[in-house]
């Protein structure tokens, strides 16, 4: 297993930890001592606060590298979950609630990648998506729906949807989350990351290949835990099997990605 520096793409995710961290302590040091005229807590849903609320951490994480016989990483991790007003934060997830929608929001958002990989064997570097896209998020009596759509802006010009279910299941200070769900990707996404190129193939020995669409299936489960009540323990851990528009190339390792986090977060009310 390869120990890896700082991604460069979570180094803005640390900055915006600090920055949210500043502004809760801020909003703390201003806020009315008298009960009495202190605003109760939401309930709802779809109840925007002017403060931020959720889960702010750290904690490390692990990723399959499944491209060109490469292994595993571990990296460093700020998490970040939570609401701040119309703006959110789910890990990767960053965006912008609009108009509500049932029990949430209409939303415009981005995601943190990492399915790029630099250039090696005669291939050449592919750059991480840049993906902005519409969703919603959904929390209802029946459990949670996350479902998005995303276009990546960068180099691949292709796209993918996502359809996520999560439900809750708490047994005192813990709370356990499964997870099941399928992403589908477009054939020009899969064919800028695992597609290889007659050009390609000249150079690196592999046989030429032209991605297409995939559906990937998902499963995961997450586990918290309320060691005081404001700090909170969590780990993940998800597979993913894919789909063989991507598990057809040769430049693919094997057919399961997996990926697991631990963290350590403070949580705001």
């Amino acid at each position: 297993m390869n120990q890896t520096k700082v991604p460069a793409m979570l180094k803005p995710l640390l900055c915006v930890a600090f920055l949210l961290l500043a502004q809760q302590a801020l909003a703390q040091q201003s806020a009315p001592s008298d009960p009495a005229v202190t605003s109760s807590p939401t309930t709802s849903p779809t109840d925007l606060t002017d403060h931020y609320v959720g889960d702010l951490g750290l904690g490390a994480i692990r990723m399959d590298q499944n491209v060109l016989g490469k292994k595993a990483t571990v990296s460093p991790l700020p998490y970040i979950y939570g609401d701040y007003g119309r703006f959110f934060g789910r890990l990767d997830t960053f965006g912008v609630k609009t108009l509500q929608m049932g029990d949430g929001y209409l939303e415009f958002s981005t995601r943190i990648n990492f399915d790029g990989h630099d250039a090696s064997n005669g291939l050449q570097r592919r750059n991480d998506a840049i993906p902005l896209g519409i969703g919603t998020y959904q929390e209802t009596p029946f459990g949670a729906f996350f479902l998005n759509g995303f276009y990546d802006v960068g180099s691949s010009h292709g796209s993918f949807f996502e359809a996520i279910y999560a439900v809750e299941l708490d047994a005192g200070a813990l709370a356990v989350y499964p997870q099941i769900g399928a992403v589908r990707q477009s054939a020009s996404y899969n064919n800028y990351f695992y597609g290889v190129t007659s050009a390609e193939s000249a150079a690196s020995g592999y046989r030429a290949y032209s991605g297409s669409a995939s559906t990937n299936t998902i499963l995961a489960l997450s586990a918290e835990y309320s060691i005081t009540p404001t700090w909170v323990a969590n780990i993940t851990l998800r597979r993913t099997w894919l789909g063989r528009g991507i598990t057809n190339s040769p430049i693919v390792n094997r057919n399961i990605e997996n990926l697991g986090f631990v963290t350590l977060s403070y949580r705001f009310k």
